[in-house]
């Protein structure tokens, strides 16, 4: 659980980073998918869904996969299979 709890899987174009997933898990029970970003000329391309699924083949199908949307992409999360959660709770950021 301490271990190795950060997960980082970044997508390149040759030497151009175009995409990056970090998360936080235990590899057990829960991950956390805390930034999900594609830059804007790849976007629409399934690069945010691949990060994604290669997320859930390191962490198994035994553990839940949860993350907070940014509003302007809260229509996307369900097209690549998340559902929304009815028990989430947040202490929003002051800034």
């Amino acid at each position: 659980m301490f271990a190795a709890q950060a997960l980082t899987i970044s997508a390149w174009d040759g030497m151009k980073l175009v995409g990056v997933s970090r998360s936080l898990t235990d590899y057990a029970y829960c991950c956390y998918l805390s930034d999900l970003a594609v830059d804007k000329e790849y976007q629409a391309l399934g690069i945010g869904k691949e990060l994604v699924r290669r997320t859930q083949v390191v962490i198994g199908e035994e553990v839940s996969l949860v993350l907070l949307s940014a509003p302007g992409a809260l229509s996307y999360y369900p097209t690549i299979g998340f559902a929304p959660a009815d028990n989430a709770f947040v202490i929003k950021r002051k800034r």
